[in-house]
Formats: structure tokens, C-alpha cells, sequence
């Protein structure tokens, strides 16, 4: 008797590692390695000068090139970056916000060169590229900190890019509106949903304003808008919360937009799954985080992910290998070819419970949604700070789930009991490491580049009547697109484009929220009324209020704990100061000398720690400042710590030290120490 065939299957959705780092030759070579793994596009990582428009010998750059991710600088990066990578037949999504409109001119002149060269049709490439920039904007106020302009002319970048794109790149998700941001930062499932539909609403509003896609083809504007969404480990809710992303993105395309065709209101998204819940303790943990939270994205065939990235085991202890991407990579494909869950139809549809709860959300969500349309919309709210004072209460709220147990995190905050881990037995092979050379190499680059155009005085005024061209299109209110394509064929630098356009448009700083944000109620548990007794009293002793700067240096924007830390540290009865991100060493130092503060406390998580800090330790010195205590958090390898100690630096807390209590009473200790009072305890990280 034969055995009945297997049903047929849908097909799985497209499969990515976030990657990059170092060089576009470096990158373009672990690419290549992951496609032919398997991988089924693209998810490009740009380092933070790319992604701020800098070039890498920029001051503002410093420490930070090639660390989160490849450092871009001019087309001749974009070729190498995507060299034997033929752009026609990839699916890419490039994590890329405020210099969006440049790479994605640069990565369209490179698809032309690729046909030219092949002997094709130049613009039937274009036609055919698919993928994704990511250029929501908004949670870069909120969360990820990689802005550079207001919300007006941001607002007219992406709207740009909207438009040019549905005329000429019909494949192409001109911008991808991320909710996974807003979740890293503390957002519930209800202002997930809200806050972002809320930016989706800002961003098509704006494109039917500006009137550059006739009403007719509207419907084709709402296609090509994309999610990219946070998948945390309550993957019941999580699943819920998806579905209820489908409903309500139905109705508000039909009803406010008035798009009849289903296929064109259809919510179309892509999901990294939450790397704020992965921990350093037990980090072997994360695995099985993982696997849950991609199931909540993949499991209801009704609102599953068009395209899944998963993180690394060990991304909460620094920068994952290849063969750590491999793992993730190889997660996805267990799911999708071993398992049956691709031959089936929903598996919720009735379900009582599963009905109740996405009801629930939709109804929480529809009200945040009135709440923010009420104050004007997206814009007016990050330019108040209501919804980044919203999102640092919750995350607050988080933080205090945690640390009185209510939120168990296995490991962490329970089930601490660990036998030795083989994975991590040498944590400096656990990780990837970036050659300490990639900066001043690229620097060097980026400067030769520059000086053997300038040398050609065809190129030269090529470039400079480009960037003349860029600027007068910002004044005018043309789009800008056609101006960069220019651009970039000219050779035009990354930091030289946003350069022109900062010239047009000034720059922005956000609000930390910090301030306006809900700290602990009732006075807080009896652990933190017992630091800030030690505060008062410490004060007390010393005739003046404890005051603590919380600095967040370089380009790293990812502010999240640094906010957190001040909450707290204001609720502990010190006197916070605190401006938010992107400041250099010498504007701390000239912060902590104003201020008169007691401690700084630095937050870096991009790696660029070894750089940096030891900037802000000798300016304080060479200030007279130099018995001022630093402290240091973020993702710091453990060789790196000692080296930072060792050079003067008080105490180092990562991830693993998720109490805050227990950091605020350390940072009374160090105090103490420091101004040679009596210490009850040990100060130093070990």
C-alpha cells in the first residue's frame, strides 16, 4: 500500500541574517557565504556614521566605524559591498533611516552598472529590484536614536522616496514602518500597534498631501508600505498582536484611504525577534527564546511574516560570528522544511481564546491610535516627548516587573544555578571581533576618494555641481531623488550628501523623555528607600545634593538603558543631568565640569567603548576634573572591562546587572570612595 502524498506546501518566507561589518569587501564576502547557506536575501547592517551621514574620518565618527555594521561612504563601497551579487535577482532589506534616499541612489546606480555590464536592459534591472529600505523615522526619535533632520524634513525624504519608487522601482518597500523598535524601547503590545499604524498614517498622509502620486494609484502607495516588527517571548500575545495588526491595517487602509482592492491593503511585514529579552547570564537561554518568538510570527498562516531575521545566541555578550548566524539561519530552515507547518491553513481561526485577546488589542490600540491623532498626529507627539515619555514609563515598568520577580527571566532573576558553559569557556572566541585597523583604513579610503576625484577637474566639478544641484532641489521643494542618483554617480561622499541637506535643513535633537517619564510609585520597594537614604545622607555629609551625568557618547542612539538608568538614579534622590544622545567626549567633559557633578556614567552599546572612554577619562583629567569617578555599561566583552578598569575607570555593568537598585547603591559607594568617606561596601564590578 503506497503512502498518501505528502499536501502541498506554501512557500516559506524569506529567510535573512542582519549582517555586516568591518569593510564592504569583508561583508560582501560573508554575503556570499550566507547565500550559499541558504539564505534567501539580503539583510544589510550599515555602521553608525553610514547610518548618520558621516564620513569615517568625521570627528563624530570616531570609534565607531565598522562596528555595528558596514561603513558606506560612495559608490565605490557599493559596488564592493554587492560585487558578484547580482541586485536584479536579490531580495535586500537595508536597515538604513535618515541616509535612506542615498543608499538606496547608490545601490540603484550599482543594479544599472550590473546590466550595463552584463549586457541587459539598465532600467529593467531597476524595475526589478526588490527589497526594502527601512526609513521610518519616527522610532528613531523614540528608540533608535540614527535621526538626523526635524520630522518635517524627514517626513519630505521618505515621502520622496515613496513616490519615485511606486513610479520607478514598483518592487520596492520605499519605507518599512517598525513597531520592533518601539518594543525594544519598553512599548506594550497596545502602543507596538498604536504607535506605529500612527507613524503609517503620518507617512501616507503626507504622501497624498504632497500630491506627487496621482489618487488613482494610491492603492499602490499602501502596497508598498512594509512592517518590520518585534517578536518578544509571550509568543501567544505576540501571535495576537500580529493578527491584530492585520485587522486593523485592513480597516484603516479601506476606511481612511479608501484602497477597494484586498491585495493592496494586505499587511505585509518582517520580523527580527526580540534581541532586549536575550540575556548575557546562561546566554545558552536564548536559543529557546528564539525558537518561541519565531513561531509567534510564523505559526498563524493568516498573519505570518513575509520575511524572518533571527538574532544570535550571544548578541547580548558582543558582535555574533558567522557560524552563530549559520545556527539562527539553520533554525528557520528546521521550521519551514522539516516541519508541517507549512501545509496547513490557520490553525487559530475559532479560536475563542485567541479571539478575545486580539480584541483586546485592537480596542487598546484603536484608543492610543484617537489619543496621538487627537494631538495632530505622529509628528506633534515625538516633538511634545509624550510617546517617548510613554514608552521610557513602560519600560520602567518593566525594569521593576523584573527585579520583584513578577517577570521571571530564567537565569537571570531565577534559576541562577548554572554548571560551566563550553560555549562561553573563552569569551573572547565567543564573539566576533572587528580589526582594530577598520577605522583608520577607512578613513584613509574615504580620503583618497575623495582627493583622486577632486585631482580630475571634470570629476571635481562634477561633484560639486551635484551637490549644488542637491541643495537647490532641498530649497525648491523638488524631489530629491533624481539629485542624489546624480550624486552618487559623481562620486559624491555619504558625508558630503548630508552635508548639503543639513546645510538646507538644519539638524534635530529629540526629547530624551527622561524627564516627563513615571518613575517608581509609592515610594518604591524598601531596597530603593534604602539607597536613597544613603543619598540624603551621603549629601548630608558632603553639604550638597548628589548630582550624576548620564552621557551617551559617539553615534550610538540606542539610549533605552541609559534612560532607564536615570529614571531611576532621579527616583534614588540624585540630581540627574542627562542630554540625550550623540555627544562627544569633549562636550561630557565640558557637561561634568559645569555641572559639578559627583560620578559620570557612560553608556556605549556600539562597541566603540575602548575608543571613547579613554577620550572622556583624560579630558576630565586635563579639566582638573580627574577624581570625578566614571563608570561604564553597555555590551562590553570581559577583556575589555578589565582594560577599562585598569585605566582609571570605577565600574563596568552590562546586561547581566539588571538591577537597579543594586547599581544606584554602588554608585553611592564610588562616590563615598572618591571623596574619602566611609564605604559599606565593595564598589568595583568584577
Amino acid at each position: 500500500m503506497s503512502e498518501p502524498s505528502r499536501p502541498e506546501r506554501d512557500r516559506p518566507w524569506v529567510m535573512r541574517t542582519y549582517a555586516g561589518h568591518s569593510s564592504a569587501a569583508a561583508s560582501n564576502e560573508l554575503y556570499r557565504r550566507n547565500l550559499a547557506k541558504g539564505q534567501t536575501g539580503l539583510s544589510v547592517a550599515f555602521d553608525l556614521p553610514t547610518q548618520t551621514g558621516y564620513d569615517p574620518d568625521h570627528p563624530l565618527a570616531r570609534g565607531e566605524v565598522g562596528k555595528v555594521g558596514v561603513p558606506i561612504s560612495h559608490i565605490g563601497d557599493m559596488r564592493a559591498l554587492f560585487d558578484q551579487i547580482p541586485l536584479d535577482q536579490m531580495n535586500t532589506s537595508m536597515t538604513i533611516n535618515a541616509t535612506a534616499m542615498w543608499l538606496l541612489a547608490m545601490y540603484q546606480v550599482v543594479a544599472q552598472e550590473q546590466a550595463e555590464a552584463a549586457g541587459a536592459d539598465p532600467q529593467a534591472a531597476v524595475r526589478a529590484l526588490a527589497g526594502t529600505t527601512q526609513n521610518d523615522i519616527i522610532k528613531e526619535y523614540l528608540s533608535r536614536g540614527t535621526y538626523v533632520f526635524a520630522p518635517g524634513p524627514s517626513l519630505r525624504l521618505i515621502t520622496d522616496m515613496v513616490a519615485y519608487t511606486v513610479s520607478d522601482i514598483p518592487k520596492w518597500n520605499p519605507t518599512n514602518i517598525c513597531s520592533y523598535h518601539l518594543q525594544e524601547a519598553g512599548a506594550t503590545p497596545v502602543q507596538e500597534i498604536a504607535y506605529s499604524l500612527c507613524t503609517a498614517i503620518a507617512v501616507l498622509d503626507a504622501v497624498r498631501d504632497s500630491g506627487q502620486v496621482p489618487p488613482e494609484r494610491f492603492g499602490e502607495v499602501v502596497a508598498r508600505i512594509s512592517f518590520f516588527v518585534n517578536a518578544g517571548v509571550r509568543f501567544v500575545e505576540e501571535m495576537c498582536k500580529m493578527r491584530a495588526f492585520v485587522q486593523l491595517w485592513d480597516e484603516l487602509t479601506a476606511e481612511r484611504y479608501g484602497v477597494s482592492d484586498a491585495k493592496q491593503r494586505r499587511f505585509r511585514y518582517g520580523v527580527q525577534v526580540n534581541s532586549l529579552g536575550l540575556t548575557e547570564a546562561q546566554p545558552e537561554n536564548n536559543v529557546q527564546r528564539i525558537v518561541l518568538e519565531m513561531l509567534a510570527v510564523t505559526l498563524s498562516k493568516d498573519a505570518r511574516a513575509r520575511a524572518v531575521q533571527l538574532p544570535a545566541w550571544n548578541e547580548a555578550l558582543g558582535l555574533p560570528r558567522p557560524w552563530d548566524q549559520q545556527w539562527s539561519l539553520r533554525m528557520q530552515q528546521v521550521l519551514a522544511f522539516e516541519s508541517d507547518l507549512l501545509e496547513y491553513e490557520d490553525l487559530f481561526t475559532g479560536s475563542v481564546v485567541v479571539e478575545a485577546k486580539v480584541a483586546e488589542l485592537v480596542a487598546g490600540a484603536k484608543a492610543e491610535i484617537a489619543r496621538v491623532q487627537e494631538m495632530g498626529g505622529a509628528v506633534p507627539a515625538v516633538e511634545s516627548g509624550y510617546m517617548k515619555s510613554a514608552l521610557v514609563a513602560s519600560h520602567s515598568l518593566r525594569r521593576q516587573r523584573i527585579e520583584a520577580g513578577e517577570d521571571v527571566v530564567v537565569g537571570v532573576n531565577r534559576f541562577q544555578t548554572t554548571e560551566p558553559n563550553p560555549l562561553t569557556a573563552d569569551l573572547d572566541a565567543a564573539i566576533q571581533t572587528v580589526d582594530h585597523d577598520v577605522e583608520a583604513k577607512a578613513a584613509a579610503a574615504v580620503r583618497e576618494w575623495r582627493e583622486r576625484r577632486d585631482a580630475d577637474p571634470r570629476s571635481r566639478d562634477r561633484a560639486a555641481a551635484a551637490l549644488t544641484a542637491l541643495e537647490a532641489d532641498a530649497r525648491s521643494g523638488a524631489n530629491l531623488m533624481e539629485a542624489s542618483l546624480e550624486a552618487a554617480r559623481a562620486g559624491v561622499t555619504t558625508g558630503e550628501w548630508a552635508q548639503a541637506l543639513r546645510e538646507v535643513f538644519g539638524e534635530f535633537r529629540a526629547p530624551t523623555g527622561v524627564s516627563g517619564s513615571v518613575g517608581v510609585s509609592g515610594g518604591g520597594s524598601d531596597e530603593l528607600k534604602a539607597v536613597r537614604e544613603e543619598v540624603r545622607r551621603t549629601g548630608d555629609e558632603l553639604g550638597e545634593r548628589l548630582r550624576v551625568l548620564v552621557a551617551k557618547p559617539g553615534l550610538d542612539g540606542h539610549s533605552n538603558g541609559a534612560e532607564q538608568v536615570a529614571v531611576r538614579a532621579r527616583d534614588a534622590g540624585f540630581e540627574v543631568v542627562y542630554q540625550g544622545i550623540r555627544l562627544t567626549p569633549d562636550q561630557i567633559v565640558a557637561a561634568a565640569v559645569a555641572e559639578d557633578v559627583h560620578l559620570v556614567g557612560i553608556s556605549i552599546l556600539s562597541g566603540s567603548h575602548m575608543e571613547l572612554v579613554p577620550e572622556i577619562l583624560a579630558g576630565l583629567r586635563a579639566a582638573g576634573a580627574g577624581e570625578v569617578p566614571v563608570i561604564v555599561g553597555g555590551i562590553i566583552p570581559d577583556s575589555d572591562a578589565r582594560a577599562l578598569r585598569a585605566q582609571g575607570v570605577a565600574a563596568v555593568f552590562t546586561p547581566k546587572d539588571f538591577g537597579l537598585n543594586d547599581i544606584m547603591g554602588q554608585f553611592v559607594e564610588i562616590i563615598r570612595s572618591a571623596r574619602g568617606l566611609q564605604t559599606t561596601a565593595a564598589s568595583s564590578r568584577g
